[in-house]
C-alpha cells in the first residue's frame, strides 16, 4: 500500500532517516520506570523490537520496549501501514479547522495560561508543547519551535492531523488510544521518517470523564529527558482541574489521603450542585472515589449526609474527615462556589454565611489553578498586588 504525496506540496521534503543501530552494546544499561532499557542499550533494544514486531511479525521480547508501543505498532500494521512509507502531515481544511477550534473553546481557554507556563519551563530543552483535541488535531502549541526545521514546523501547524491513523505511532496517537501517559523515543515511532522525534504525552479528561484531547511534549534530535513525562502529567492535571473549577457548582471538594496536604494538583476535585449531585470531577477523583460520575449523589459516595459537606464549608475550619463507602477515609476541604476574578479588595461582595478568610482562600486557590501557578497573573485577576498575594500565600502555608 502506497501513501499519497504530501497534500501541501510547499511542505514536501525528504526526511533524513535515523535508524537505530543493531550492533550489540556491552555498556551497562538501566531501565526506564515502565520497563524498557535506558542508556547506551536503548537504541539496540528498540532496533531488536522493530525487527521482531515490524519485520518478522512476532511478539517483542519483554523489556525491549513498552507494551503500549508494541500495541500501537500492531494497530498500525492492522491499518495496512508500512514503516518505510513516507509520512504526510495533512492539515484539515480551513472550514474544518475553524469548526475544530470553536468546538474546543473550553479546552483552549482552560489550557491557555498553562501552555504559556509550560513553554517557559521547556524553553531551554529543545522540546515544545502541542495541545490536540480527542481526534489528534492540533489546537495550540508553545515553546521553542524552530520554524526553519520542517520536522518541527510541520507538526505544529494548527489543524494538523497527528492521529495514529495519520502519522503512526507517536505520543499523540498512543496517548489517545491507550488513555494513559506515554513516553516514546526515536525508533519507537512506527514510521522511519518519524525517528527524529522524542516525545511525552498525557491524555486530557473533561469534568465528566470523557477524553477531550491530549498534551504532548516533543523534541527533534534531542536526548531523552524522561522527567518530562512527569511535567506533561502535572500540566495535564492542571488543565483538567481548571475545567472542573470552571464547571458550574455550588460546593467544591478537594480530597486527599490523611497526612497529605490539600491544595495541589494531587488533589481529587469534585463539584456538587445545590442538591448534592456531582457536577464534575477530575481524574484523581475518579481514581480514589469509587463510583464517582456526573449525576451521582454524594450520599452514594460518602458515609455521611451531603448536607454535612455544605455545613463544613460554612465553618471557619473547612476541612473534615470523610469516609468512603468502601471503608477508606479521606481528608476533605469544602468551599462554596466563588468566582476567581472577584476582587479581594475591601467592599467586595461575599455570599452570606461564608467567612471572609475562607472566601479569600477559595478565590486564591482557584486563581492560582486557572493561571497555572503564575502569581503575577493571579494577583491581577484577583485585583490585588503581587506582594499582597505572596503575603496571603505565605499565610496559607
Amino acid at each position: 500500500m502506497q501513501r499519497r504525496p504530501h497534500a501541501n506540496q510547499e511542505f514536501g521534503h525528504n526526511h533524513g532517516v535515523i535508524v537505530a543501530s543493531t550492533q550489540p552494546v556491552n555498556t551497562p544499561a538501566t531501565h526506564l520506570p515502565n520497563g524498557p532499557l535506558a542508556g547506551p542499550g536503548r537504541s539496540a533494544a528498540i532496533a531488536q523490537a522493530r525487527e521482531l514486531v515490524l519485520r518478522q511479525h512476532l511478539p517483542a521480547a519483554t523489556g525491549l520496549t513498552t507494551p503500549w508501543v508494541e500495541r500501537s505498532w500492531q494497530r498500525c500494521l492492522a491499518l495496512g501501514l508500512e514503516p518505510g512509507q513516507p509520512v504526510q502531515f495533512d492539515i484539515v481544511t480551513p472550514h474544518q479547522r475553524a469548526q475544530t477550534q470553536e468546538a474546543n473553546q473550553r479546552l483552549l481557554q482552560s489550557a491557555s495560561k498553562i501552555m504559556q507556563g509550560l513553554g517557559k519551563a521547556i524553553s531551554n530543552t529543545g522540546y515544545f508543547a502541542i495541545l490536540t483535541n480527542a481526534q489528534g488535531i492540533v489546537l495550540d502549541t508553545s515553546g521553542p519551535i524552530d520554524q526553519g526545521d520542517l520536522r518541527a514546523s510541520l507538526i505544529t501547524r494548527i489543524g494538523t492531523d497527528l492521529s495514529e491513523r495519520a502519522i503512526g505511532t507517536s505520543a499523540i496517537g498512543t496517548a489517545l488510544a491507550e488513555l494513559q501517559p506515554v513516553w516514546l523515543h526515536r525508533g519507537e515511532h512506527f514510521f522511519l521518517d518519524n525517528t527524529h522525534y522524542t516525545c511525552a504525552g498525557a491524555p486530557l479528561f473533561d469534568p465528566h470523564g470523557q477524553c477531550m484531547g491530549m498534551l504532548d511534549l516533543t523534541g527533534v534530535d534531542v536526548p531523552e529527558r524522561t522527567e518530562l513525562k512527569h511535567l506533561v502529567m502535572q500540566s495535564a492535571a492542571q488543565i483538567e482541574n481548571a475545567q472542573v473549577l470552571a464547571t458550574p457548582h455550588q460546593l467544591m471538594l478537594r480530597l486527599n489521603w490523611p497526612g497529605h496536604g490539600l491544595g495541589s494538583t494531587a488533589d481529587a476535585l469534585l463539584g456538587l450542585d445545590d442538591d448534592g449531585f456531582v457536577s464534575g470531577a477530575n481524574s484523581v477523583a475518579r481514581q480514589i472515589v469509587p463510583g464517582v460520575a456526573t449525576g451521582v449523589h454524594a450520599n452514594d459516595l460518602f458515609g455521611l449526609p451531603f448536607q454535612a459537606l455544605f455545613d463544613a464549608a460554612r465553618r471557619s475550619d473547612t476541612t473534615l474527615d470523610v469516609a468512603l463507602r468502601n471503608g477508606l477515609r479521606l481528608r476533605a476541604l469544602a468551599t462554596r462556589h466563588s468566582h476567581p476574578t472577584t476582587s479581594l479588595r475591601a467592599g467586595s461582595g461575599v455570599p452570606e454565611g461564608v467567612p471572609m478568610r475562607q472566601m479569600q482562600a477559595s478565590m486564591i486557590r482557584q486563581a492560582m489553578e486557572q493561571t497555572g501557578g503564575n502569581v503575577a497573573e493571579a494577583a491581577q485577576a484577583l485585583g490585588i498586588s503581587r506582594a499582597t498575594l505572596y503575603r496571603k500565600l505565605g499565610r496559607k502555608g
